[in-house]
């Protein structure tokens, strides 16, 4: 069992920023990639910024410039920093972690967190 616990969510006006943490704890041999997706009421869920063990990051066009993941893999945690903040970044952020563990062997699997809620306010 993998668990990913998020935190940082909350509520901030345009401009404003956040930091979101995930800490991915369990039986886990090793990561491979983490990163934050956003769902917001009535759309997909998209994937707003990866990173890879070694560092590799990827973002949303909707979000460059304006966030930061970055993690330390000493303590299986990725962050995403988020400045500037503006109405249409308000969502549901899930942390998703693709680790490989001990389950019949050793195996990759995608694990979510709980989700955290982000309000921008106009």
């Amino acid at each position: 069992q993998v668990q990913l616990v998020e935190s940082g969510g909350g509520l901030v006006q345009a401009g404003g920023s956040l930091r979101l943490s995930c800490a991915a704890s369990g039986s886990i041999f090793s990561i491979n990639a983490m990163g934050w997706y956003r769902q917001a009421p009535g759309k997909q869920r998209e994937l707003v910024a990866g990173i890879t063990s070694g560092g590799s990051t990827n973002y949303a066009d909707a979000v460059k410039g304006r966030f930061t993941i970055s993690r330390d893999n000493a303590k299986n945690t990725v962050y995403l920093q988020m400045n500037s903040l503006k109405p249409e970044d308000t969502a549901v952020y899930y942390c998703n972690c693709n680790a490989r563990v001990l389950s019949n062997g050793w195996k990759n699997y995608d694990y979510w967190g709980q989700g955290t809620q982000v309000t921008v306010a106009s």
